[in-house]
């Protein structure tokens, strides 16, 4: 009998499980608020709160694995563990706690996967570009559409919403600091469109945006009952609709970011700036629309185990 597969996708901001049966058909998936990246630009390191509440995420995911009899699995680490001072000691506190391996991926390989997740959305295009925008860092990535993950370029921005908010103290909307924020950030995207010619690849090109910002701000966008992330995979925002979503995100106190049914307690604090980097990078790679996607690096690693 072949078994079942996991992957575990450790973000800065929360943890996303998945289990699959050996064919790929899911079986189990869940998300805890992690808050990883929680003052790592401060300290330079994982705190005691992000240490607890990551290992209570492994915990209830390592009985899940249990219960589903995973045989394989891969569990990956990003951004917050690549600047922690002391992600050794926390990957080694998983391994010891939860007998989970938890590997520290470099950025490329987080742009592989986030790509490979995300492809299927760029169909009757010959490139796309995605865009990941996490909780430390951001990624964008040009590629061609084939079945091969094939990147002609990729870079890394050290900013996303959670270290952002944090450095530009954007945990409440301030024009002066948002300023701030999108400038540095579109000098970023500029050297990207710089570096890998994007103009020579546009006219056959999409615009992919992964993570819950863009499936939240188009929750808000189409004005659902709640914030449904796998609801959206697959929709389009165009200029006009992101230019007024950002500003309604951005005239919200955080009481009302907080009772918002697309943002919620967890992402209050760190929305307005997930949304000015949003927007700066749609803005200074100027495409018509962005699709938004809820596929990514989980989707890729179920694949990768199932045919590996």
């Amino acid at each position: 009998m072949r078994k079942n597969i996991a992957c575990i996708d450790l973000g800065s901001n929360s943890c996303r499980v998945c289990i699959a049966d050996a064919d790929g058909k899911i079986l189990y998936k869940d998300a805890k608020a992690t808050k990883l990246g929680e003052g790592i630009f401060q300290t330079g390191f994982l705190s005691e709160g992000s240490f607890e509440r990551s290992l209570n995420a492994f915990d209830k995911f390592a009985e899940q694995m249990k219960k589903y009899e995973v045989g394989k699995y891969r569990a990956v680490a990003t951004e917050a563990c690549r600047r922690a001072s002391n992600a050794d000691k926390f990957c080694a506190m998983i391994k010891d706690k939860t007998n989970i391996e938890l590997e520290i991926i470099e950025p490329l390989e987080e742009a592989r996967l986030n790509l490979k997740g995300a492809i299927s959305h760029a169909k009757g295009f010959d490139y796309a570009v995605v865009y990941d925008l996490g909780g430390a860092s951001t990624e964008i990535t040009l590629a061609r559409n084939t079945q091969k993950t094939d990147i002609l370029h990729t870079v890394s921005i050290p900013w996303g919403a959670r270290n952002a908010a944090e450095a530009y103290a954007l945990e409440e909307f301030s024009p002066q600091n948002a300023i701030k924020l999108r400038n540095d950030i579109m000098a970023y995207v500029e050297d990207f469109i710089k570096s890998s010619e994007l103009e020579k690849y546009k006219k056959d090109s999409c615009l992919i945006a992964i993570s819950s910002t863009p499936l939240r701000l188009c929750s808000m966008v189409k004005k659902q009952e709640k914030y449904e992330r796998e609801k959206n995979d697959g929709e389009v925002m165009n200029k006009t609709d992101i230019d007024a979503v950002v500003q309604k995100v951005c005239a919200m106190n955080m009481e009302q970011r907080k009772n918002s049914p697309y943002i919620g307690e967890n992402r209050a604090p760190v929305f307005v700036a997930a949304a000015v980097i949003f927007k700066a990078i749609f803005t200074t790679l100027n495409f018509d629309n962005v699709i938004v996607s809820y596929k990514g690096a989980l989707d890729a690693m179920i694949e990768e185990l199932c045919h590996g």
